[in-house]
């Protein structure tokens, strides 16, 4: 096996053991074997930034074996500059939800576990894939565990969002698998997604296959107005999947627009652009005010989400180094601090068993540890420089003003109401006076909790300081990326 097969099925091999072994009775057991797996996924993926060419646009680290013969689809694998930190990031969120759930967990904990590490190796194939039949597998088997952990763990109406979530992101990837068959055909019967961005396909054509992949990816990412299962799959999801679907999940749709969308149908990428750009700026601007009005933290932070993923399909669509670039950062930018805050939210909700901000108040007289990391990752989603919220939206911002001033003017507002969305929160829950028996009674930060904040903490910080070696790994890429569009509109 090759590293990407590696960070692939060691996951879903060490998943698989547990729900063989595991039961509650061997909790400890199972919560050592969960660790081992996500660490070892990890580890495996380092190499594949220590040994990239950042010179090189092609796919490294390329593993391509016969599949289904008669369909003529392989298990063809590969990175290039616009995959490879996400199959990193994937693995390391993973090893954190892994932490996070160690003493928290008590109830089917094997399957728990086995749950996480199998979902993070399908979300690893769908940064890998470079078939296109391999990569809708990975995309749409993704859906299940997720699926078994909103509805298993989850609050009160875990099942309801649980099928919002199924449904939802099911029904968007009909119409890509209707366009997956279409270039199939026209490809002479391969599933090479290289192949299929170098068909001289017409603009009607196009047209239509971007709307298909519209379809599925705007749902994954989520987009305004096909938003609304969003909050309510973070609501009712226990703390390590809000961690995963904000952190990985939404990622998938993003990273399938500049796989699909735009190598494949780059004329009707420029051609509905603006479209693609008016939805993105709804997102920064609506959803960041509809944020500042949530009396739950969860569907804060989850509303604070959609916003900032707007800021990526922006930054894709404008076509430019900047945007592009700043929206790749971004979306892992975002993964480490929504992962961050969404546990944040978790420790507060162990201990008091409410998400409600009315239910808090000068926490930080209780935890003066857990303030600190608190206060760094708030600052993050604001966007203060230093941080990584700040790389990506600067980016971007500078993108868009390049592309279009008042555009960029617009996109820069949500840095307002993400500022004020964000410490509105923090001042509510964490400042002021100790608001009541319960708040005064909470325990500060123990050592499990401290190393996966530190962990958080030390990722938002490196990005924020030193971007470098972020940037260096997709320059090239995205720079071929960008001239693939742009050469494509001129013939």
């Amino acid at each position: 096996m090759g590293l990407l097969s590696l960070a692939i099925w060691l996951p879903i091999a060490f998943g698989t053991l547990l729900l063989a072994i595991g039961s509650d009775r061997n909790a400890g057991v199972v919560r050592a074997i969960a660790l081992v797996g996500a660490l070892a996924a990890f580890a495996v993926t380092i190499p594949l930034v220590t040994g990239f060419d950042t010179t090189s646009a092609a796919l490294q680290f390329q593993e391509n074996l016969p599949w289904i013969g008669r369909l003529n689809a392989n298990y063809h694998l590969g990175v290039d500059g616009l995959s490879v930190w996400f199959v990193i990031l994937t693995a390391f969120i993973t090893v954190i939800v892994v932490i996070s759930a160690w003493e928290v967990i008590n109830d089917r904990v094997a399957q728990y576990m086995a749950a996480f590490l199998i979902l993070s190796g399908l979300m690893v194939g769908v940064f890998a894939a470079a078939d296109g039949l391999l990569f809708y597998v990975f995309f749409e088997a993704t859906l299940i565990p997720m699926y078994i952990i909103i509805g298993v763990w989850g609050g009160p109406r875990r099942v309801y969002a649980a099928f919002k979530f199924f449904l939802y992101t099911l029904l968007g990837s009909l119409l890509m698998l209707i366009a997956l068959i279409y270039l199939y055909y026209k490809s002479g019967g391969s599933f090479d997604i290289q192949a299929w961005q170098k068909l001289p396909l017409p603009l009607a054509a196009q047209a239509v296959l971007f709307f298909a992949f519209f379809a599925a990816f705007s749902v994954k990412v989520p987009m305004w107005p096909v938003h609304t299962w969003l909050p309510d799959a973070h609501v009712e999801a226990p703390t390590g999947g809000s961690v995963v679907l904000a952190a990985i999940m939404l990622k998938l749709g993003a990273y399938g627009f500049l796989r699909f969308s735009l190598p494949i149908a780059p004329d009707a990428s420029r051609e509905y652009s603006g479209f693609i750009i008016v939805l993105s700026l709804i997102a920064v601007i609506y959803i960041g005010l509809v944020a500042l009005v949530q009396q739950d933290m969860k569907k804060l932070v989850a509303y604070s989400s959609i916003a900032h993923m707007g800021f990526v399909t922006m930054g894709f669509f404008i076509f430019n180094q900047l945007g592009a670039s700043g929206g790749i950062v971004q979306m892992i930018s975002h993964g480490f601090v929504s992962g961050a805050m969404f546990l944040c939210i978790g420790v507060l909700y162990d201990r008091v068993h409410s998400r409600e901000i009315a239910a808090y108040g000068g926490v930080i007289n209780s935890m003066p540890k857990f303030g600190f990391f608190v206060v760094l990752f708030a600052m993050a989603n604001c966007g203060l420089p230093g941080t990584a919220g700040f790389v990506g939206e600067w980016l971007v911002i500078l993108g868009a003003v390049k592309y279009n001033f008042w555009i960029g003017l617009l996109a820069a507002t949500a840095m307002i109401s993400g500022a004020a969305y964000t410490l509105w929160m923090i001042k509510r829950v964490y400042f002021g006076a100790v608001a009541n028996d319960k708040v005064a009674k909470m325990k500060d930060i123990n050592g499990r909790e401290i190393l996966m904040l530190s962990l958080l903490a030390i990722a938002v910080l490196w990005m924020g300081i030193h971007p470098k070696p972020f940037t260096d790994v997709m320059e090239v890429s995205v720079t071929k990326l960008l001239e693939h569009v742009a050469i494509s509109k001129i013939n």
